[in-house]
Parts: C-alpha cells; structure tokens; sequence
C-alpha cells in the first residue's frame, strides 16, 4: 500500500504527497468578496500541501452568501486570486479552487436577494451575516428556467479560475449547499426532472460536472460530497443508494478526483452514526478517493490509505496551524493549536502569524 508521503496522480495533476488541504473558510476578503493580499501570504505558506484546495469560492452573488468569503464572477476578483495562484506555483505548489452555490445557506441582507435552493425550505438555526447572527430564510424553489442559468454560473466561474491560474476546480456538492440540497430527498420535493427519482436528484450534479469538465477538462475537475447524516439540514432516506448512483455518474466523467467529508459521531462540525458510505463509493468510483474529516494524526491517515478505501487524504483545521504540515507529519514534530477565536476574523491574527518549523526551532 502507498505511505501518505508518497506521489499520486490526480488527474492532470501531479501531487508530490497525499496529504491535501482541506477547503476552509476563513472570512479574509473584502467585503465585495475579493481576495486580499494577505491571502497570497496564507496560500504560499501551505504550498507542500500535495494539493491546495481553496476555501469555497463563490460563483456568483446569489450564491455567495458568507461574509468576507472571496468569488469568482468578476475581473477584480480574477485578478486577485491570479497573484494567489501565481505565489503558490512560485513556492513549487499546486492550487484547485472549490466551487461553491450556497442555496438556502445564505441571508438576503448579504446577498440582496431571497435565497435559492431546490424548494421552499429553510434551514433550522441561524446565519453568519454583517449584522451578527440572523434566523436563516425560506429560500425559494429554482424555476425550471432558471437551471440553464445557473449552469451558465459555474461554466462562468471555471472559466475565470483558469483564467487565475488554477489547477482546476472543485464542485462544492457537499455540507448542505445548493447541490446538495437537490440530492437529498428532505430538502428536495421537486415534481419536474430535478426531483422525486434518484436518478432526478442527481441530474443537477451531473449536468453543473458535465458543463465544469467542459471548459476545465475531467482530469482538472473534482468534486466533494458529504454523503453519511445530516449535513446542515439536509439528509437522505437512503445514502447508500443515493451516494453510489451520485458517484457512479462522476466517475462515467472521468473526473480526476472525488472527495468524501464523513463526519463520525464524535465529529467536529456535524456528529453522526450514520456509516461512512466511502466503501460503498468505493466499488463504484474507480478514480482516486479523496478521504477529510476529522484526520490528525499520520496512523489514522496511513490506515485510511492501508484499507484501500482512500487514496488521499484531505486535512482541514491542522493546516490553520501547522502551515507545514506535511514535515511536521513526516517528521513527528508536534503539531500547533489553532485558536478558534480568529477562524472567521478579518486580518493577520490567527492566520498568517502560525510560525513553520524552521521558525518556530530559531
């Protein structure tokens, strides 16, 4: 079996390690959602990562509904994500963007409109908004009509991330966003070709893929998705059938990676006793898996790899602390503690101040 410091290919892009970065959102951009220098600072850090993937980057205003999240539907935001891209390849490290369409997850005092999803639902609980806190919102089914423009969004949004000089995208269709609430059938009560089925609830999924992969190619696209329990609201009767159809469709794709977030019932951000459907995906996907939740130490991860469930693994809340992550794997050096207080805070504190180990020993 492979060690999790060994090569691997993904796609077209060749990872010199299968410790990955997680997607993160860190709340660093302006309040128009452009990326800000200290981003370049942040991204650079992590560059032996064996791949980046963004914190999710939003593909339009509609969509977009997290304060201080960058997009990616705009020249200014284009332009700065391209200096991003452009340390990252400097430092010898490789970069994909996640994709990312909220739904209902939003509030409209941040995106200036009522929220979207793939019927009149709302989540229980409350968003992140300028204001504070505030009561999530009954979004809005999408029209039939408007799919196709939708569509249009994430083809805009690949096309403006290789214009940045990514590696490729990642389709956000996980943690109860906008895709994901058109695959599980407590949030999806369509009665057109969108729901009911599950070949229905998948269509959106394959048709935002089929259109990402046109414009990027499959092996510069990958796509992640939370498929054991409740994920923000959203859950599914019957993962196992649901997952493995969803799964199997990405992989007729070709696409070059997918990745599997499978909280367990001692989960940090969602618990569940639902079983991790990633041996079941498994049989079906036959393109490297991506395994993230909760991994931090070398022997869970190596188990991962040794079980021949996982090909990668995708580390989160270690990499807000440990910049270099992977020596620090590699070598046992002892791992920094991140402080919670400043994961969504504007500014250095918290985010680019986490010493590497060279510094750290001086």
């Amino acid at each position: 079996m492979p060690s999790l410091f060994d090569p691997i290919q993904l796609g077209a892009i060749n990872s010199p390690n299968r410790i990955l970065m997680a997607p993160l959102t860190r709340g660093r951009s302006t309040r128009e959602f452009v990326p800000t220098e200290i981003m370049q600072t942040y991204y650079e850090q992590r560059a032996t990562a064996g791949l980046i993937i963004t914190e999710a980057t939003g593909i339009s205003r509609e969509g977009l509904g997290w304060p201080f999240a960058p997009g990616l539907w705009n020249d200014e935001q284009v332009a700065q994500w391209k200096l991003i891209t452009d340390r990252v390849h400097a430092a010898s490290g490789r970069i994909m963007v996640q994709l990312w369409h909220m739904g209902r997850q939003v509030h409209s005092s941040v995106i200036g409109m009522q929220p979207v999803s793939s019927s009149a639902t709302a989540t229980a609980g409350q968003a992140h908004t300028y204001e504070g806190k505030q009561d999530f919102e009954t979004a809005r089914p999408l029209e039939l009509s408007e799919i196709p423009r939708l569509i249009d969004d994430y083809e805009l949004a690949t096309r403006n991330a290789m214009a940045a000089g990514f590696d490729g995208v990642q389709i956000h269709a996980a943690n109860g966003y906008l895709i994901d609430q058109f695959l599980r059938d407590n949030a999806n009560f369509r009665d057109d070709s969108y729901g009911g089925s599950i070949e229905n609830r998948v269509r959106l999924l394959r048709e935002v893929t089929q259109r990402v992969v046109s414009v990027a190619g499959a092996d510069r696209t990958a796509v992640r998705l939370s498929p054991n329990g409740d994920s923000q609201g959203v859950d599914d009767s019957n993962a196992t059938a649901l997952f493995t159809a969803a799964a199997k469709v990405l992989d007729d794709l070709g696409i070059a990676f997918l990745e599997l977030r499978e909280p367990g019932p001692d989960g940090t951000f969602g618990k569940t006793d639902v079983p991790k459907q990633s041996p079941e995906i498994r049989k079906v996907f036959k393109g490297p898996l991506v395994l993230n939740s909760d991994y931090t130490t070398v022997e869970e991860a190596q188990a991962a790899l040794d079980s021949g469930v996982a090909d990668a693994i995708a580390f989160g809340r270690t990499f807000i602390s440990n910049p270099d992550l992977p020596e620090r794997l590699r070598t046992g050096a002892p791992l920094a503690k991140d402080n919670a207080k400043t994961w969504y805070s504007q500014g250095p504190e918290g985010y680019i101040d986490y010493p590497a180990l060279q510094t750290a020993d001086a």
